[in-house]
């Protein structure tokens, strides 16, 4: 916590504090993970095992996780 007489950064306190949804955004994340998922088997379907495939799907989750955040953190 800032010490006295410093002043509160707002990225930091948004970034940092519980986002209960809002009307509408449950609808949003899961558009956004049903893409992902699509996505996700596509890359599942065509691509070898590998570290490459692995990673991936990490991005992946990764990339649905921030588009999430956005939501959550913006609206």
């Amino acid at each position: 916590m800032p010490k006295v007489g410093e002043h509160l950064n707002p990225v930091v306190e948004n970034n940092f504090k519980y986002h209960a949804p809002k009307a509408g955004q449950t609808e949003k994340y899961g558009a956004i993970r049903e893409k992902a998922k699509e996505l996700a088997y596509l890359i599942d379907n065509l691509c070898p095992n590998s570290r490459e495939k692995s990673v991936a799907f990490t991005e992946l989750e990764t990339a649905v996780m921030w588009a999430n955040a956005a939501i959550a953190r913006n609206e």
